[in-house]
């Protein structure tokens, strides 16, 4: 029998997609000022814009009208923006503090993974039990290639598309804020780069994430960093 998503969880799930999507258009608009001094020439970069107090004066610095009129349009759609993402953040975050707080809280004791990255956990994930074994918790969320097999036999994987890439996007940010002032995680992370490189190395800090949090909200317990490193 098929798994029924609740339609409340879903409606919050679709929400919060909805928040990404926004998210990623504010990041081109962002994107598209700070490259639009290099066109320019102008001497110095904008610096860090996002924080609104370095936004002022911004306008001022082009001496082109139209450019002055299209990075005022940019500033005016990404305040948009956050006015929108906003509302919608605190909404979803008090719907999972009714529809799974527990999870919730358990997910943020994770190293690095704040109350956005555990939102898409938790709505994505939605209902641990669905998932009957750590590997198909894993295949779903695209942290391993799906095999191919018939009678028994295998013949390679499955294409990359096969999955939830929401999960997939989640556990790849997770898998770089963990390591973010976390030395016993960089240090371990060295290990793995010597061997593997970089790119594989990111891939595999997600993979080992997705199988902590999936025997974390198994076993409704909190993260454990020293589990973590050794298992």
């Amino acid at each position: 029998m098929a798994y029924v998503y609740p339609r409340r969880m879903r409606a919050t799930r679709d929400l919060m997609r909805r928040r990404n999507h926004f998210m990623r258009k504010r990041a081109e608009l962002f994107a598209h000022t700070q490259n639009t001094p290099s066109q320019y020439n102008l001497p110095e970069p904008l610096g860090r814009i996002a924080k609104p107090e370095n936004r002022e004066g911004l306008v001022e610095r082009f001496d082109v009208s139209c450019v002055q009129m299209s990075i005022a349009a940019n500033i005016d759609m990404i305040e948009a923006y956050d006015q929108v993402i906003a509302v919608l953040e605190r909404d979803i975050i008090q719907s999972a503090n009714v529809h799974d707080s527990g999870s919730y809280a358990l997910l943020k004791t994770i190293p690095g993974v704040g109350r956005i990255i555990a939102l898409n956990l938790l709505y994505e994930i939605e209902n641990i039990d669905r998932f009957p074994r750590v590997q198909d918790f894993a295949s779903s969320s695209r942290l391993v290639k799906c095999a191919k097999e018939s009678n028994g036999k295998k013949y390679g994987s499955a294409g990359k598309k096969i999955g939830n890439a929401h999960l997939r996007w989640a556990f790849s940010e997770a898998a770089q804020l963990f390591l973010k002032g976390n030395q016993p995680a960089r240090k371990y992370m060295e290990k793995i780069v010597s061997r593997y490189g970089k790119g594989k190395a990111l891939s595999i800090m997600a993979h080992k994430l997705g199988r902590a949090v999936y025997f974390m909200l198994k076993n409704r317990e909190g993260f454990n960093l020293n589990r973590f490193l050794t298992a």
